[in-house]
């Protein structure tokens, strides 16, 4: 049997999918400036295993010679992708969303169960949940990585105006180097983020795009059964 539950509140939906662009035009508008500039490499001593980034990056991806248009794009956008994070975390808390969103004390050993299923190698049905520990987790850790990405980009956009951010963060050198460290988590959440949800199926995807999921009854009662022998 099936019925339609709802899932996803309107303005959550709406603050995912604008926030989405966003990050990925951050991501881009960053690379046209990090190109200007781009010391990182993992190595040690002369010995460079990989540089961030290969000369074919940057031209196979048109990143070259835009540092203006990348600075411009990068300090408009900002102030976006800041008010929406200001926003999600308002409506969160006022909602009560948040109580679902945040790890209990429990979410580690929790999430390492639900990465052992998604492996494969758990075989017994996790408890039936709208976010599970492992997505407690990243969720969390997104919202605190853009928050460290607002104050370490301060920090490296104004070091004499925000000389105190710039500091708190352990100087220009090490903020920059912590704003880059970021960007290379989210584009690591993307990868992972959109992997789950082509592993979910449609039906999850369908419940961030309209709010609604069509629920197998059957399901739920078995989760829940399996909840109550857990």
């Amino acid at each position: 049997m099936k019925r339609i539950e709802r899932k996803h509140p309107r303005a959550i939906r709406w603050m995912h999918w604008i926030n989405f662009p966003l990050l990925s035009l951050m991501i881009w508008s960053g690379a046209l400036i990090y190109w200007a500039y781009d010391p990182y490499r993992i190595g040690f001593g002369n010995f460079t295993l990989f540089h961030f980034f290969p000369d074919w990056f940057y031209r196979s991806l048109g990143l070259t010679h835009k540092l203006a248009l990348g600075m411009a794009w990068h300090f408009w956008l900002m102030w976006l992708f800041a008010i929406n994070g200001v926003v999600y975390v308002a409506y969160t808390i006022v909602s009560g969303e948040w109580r679902l969103l945040v790890p209990g004390r429990h979410a580690l050993r929790d999430a390492i169960d639900v990465v052992l299923f998604d492996l494969g190698i758990r075989k017994e049905p996790l408890p039936v949940r709208k976010y599970n520990a492992a997505q407690q987790i990243a969720y969390t850790s997104i919202i605190v990585m853009g928050a460290g990405s607002v104050i370490t980009g301060l920090a490296i956009w104004k070091s004499v105006q925000f000389a105190w951010i710039t500091a708190l963060c352990g100087g220009y050198q090490a903020a920059r180097l912590e704003h880059f460290l970021l960007a290379i988590g989210y584009v690591l959440f993307f990868a992972i983020h959109i992997a789950q949800v082509i592993r979910a199926g449609w039906n999850n995807f369908r419940g961030m795009v309209t709010g609604y999921e069509i629920v197998h009854t059957e399901d739920v009662n078995d989760g829940r059964e399996t909840a109550a022998h857990a």
